[in-house]
């Protein structure tokens, strides 16, 4: 008898690299820092991302936000490095 979960791993899509609109959501405090912090740190990897694919939409007290942006991913490891460095940034609470 196979696990469900083993069977979704074999038949999720993979990845082809490179990847020019590589979906990113980031979670954390509302506010124009935590959107700039999160733009940099992508910057960072994605010399060329284009802030028009940058999106916010806050939380419904508005205590939170989510930056949500498309990028160039260029293989596992930019991506791996990345999101360590999304986590740090101050607020953050979420990086999908």
């Amino acid at each position: 008898m196979s696990n469900d979960h083993e069977t979704e791993a074999k038949d999720a899509p993979k990845i082809e690299f490179p990847c020019e609109d590589y979906p990113i959501k980031v979670v954390g405090s509302s506010g124009d820092i935590f959107r700039e912090s999160v733009v940099r740190t992508v910057e960072q990897f994605d010399s060329s991302l284009d802030k028009g694919k940058v999106s916010i939409n806050l939380s419904r007290n508005g205590k939170y936000q989510s930056v949500r942006l498309l990028m160039r991913a260029t293989g596992e490891a930019q991506l791996k490095e990345m999101f360590e460095a999304l986590k740090t940034i101050e607020g953050m609470q979420i990086v999908l």
